[in-house]
């Protein structure tokens, strides 16, 4: 049992985003690892956030998912846990979060991401800017990863309850045939010949979700593809919803089931953009929810970092 006078550090991981438009111009700065950034491609940036709200949601939410997820930890009422958030692109950073968890002292530190597939470039960078924190802080309090949580059962129940409760936005007589388009973030597609293990996490994501839907039509799709000269993982949801609607479909409902929570590639890339062009295809196109700071979502990362610990028992 760890000693009671130090607690376990939960540190929860997220993208960011910038928290007001001002500072969309210095947050793609940090996205893009310094590389200038086309003045006419930040004032298009900065409409997205705009017309979203004027700032990212993500720091907000996932401080709320720290404020309940420690509350579950410590039901028992030991005050063994505490919870912390560190975003990767935006303030607070990850490092600049590494270093007030240390004044508490842990005994040991759990990184966890707010994404549940792993890939090197994405769970991948948020553990080397851990790793780099701890270098520069020359910490030598223990560390574990939560890697990859993407068939985890609560997750799936979660989906699969927000795709059955979001068919109900369609009219009766279609809605066993409406076709479920899952969506990820997609990644350049260099991650094929690095075998990395992204493309297959987000579609076995999908595939469990499908196991529940029965029959329910479904297809996959990448989405928010990067602005690089590299080629991107596809197919896009823009050429599927083109390919939908040439089958005859007038109905669509989009899972993004690589995302925890809303942010610009769903407010806006989905919301407005995706809607907009299924529109002019004359396809009714709903989103579900993302989990956001849920109770389903607080149950599914309390039984995650349960399952982690057991693991480092055995």
């Amino acid at each position: 049992m760890p000693e009671p006078h130090r607690p376990i550090a939960v540190l929860l991981m997220a993208m960011g985003g910038p928290d007001c438009l001002e500072n969309v111009a210095p947050y793609l700065n940090d996205v893009r690892g310094g590389r200038p950034t086309a003045p006419e491609l930040v004032e298009e940036i900065r409409q997205r956030y705009r017309v979203t709200g004027g700032k990212s949601p993500v720091l907000g939410i996932t401080r709320d998912v720290a404020l309940a997820l420690e509350q579950r930890l410590n039901a028992a009422g030991d005050a063994r846990y505490r919870c912390y958030v560190g975003l990767r692109h935006w303030h607070p950073f990850i490092k600049e979060t590494y270093a007030e968890l240390l004044e508490d002292f842990p005994e040991r530190v759990i990184g966890l991401c707010m994404a549940p597939q792993y890939s090197s470039l994405s769970i991948g960078a948020y553990m080397k800017k851990v790793e780099d924190a701890r270098a520069e802080l020359a910490s030598e309090t223990p560390i574990s990863f939560v890697r990859s949580w993407h068939r985890h059962p609560r997750l799936i129940a979660a989906i699969v309850d927000n795709v059955q409760q979001t068919l109900l936005r369609f009219p009766v007589d279609v809605r066993s045939r409406v076709p479920v388009l899952f969506t990820a973030h997609s990644l350049p597609e260099r991650v094929v010949a690095m075998k990395d293990p992204y493309p297959n996490e987000v579609r076995a994501t999908a595939q469990a979700v499908c196991a529940q839907l029965g029959s329910q039509p479904t297809r996959f799709a990448y989405q928010s593809q990067g602005r690089s000269g590299e080629k991107w993982l596809g197919p896009s949801v823009e050429e599927t919803v083109v390919e939908l609607a040439q089958d005859g479909h007038r109905h669509v409902l989009v899972a993004p089931i690589g995302f925890i929570c809303d942010h610009v590639e769903t407010l806006y890339d989905i919301d407005i953009e995706l809607k907009q062009m299924a529109q002019t295809k004359s396809i009714q196109l709903e989103r579900i929810p993302m989990l956001n700071a849920s109770a389903s979502l607080i149950d599914i990362v309390t039984s995650v970092v349960e399952a982690h610990e057991s693991s480092l028992v055995h």
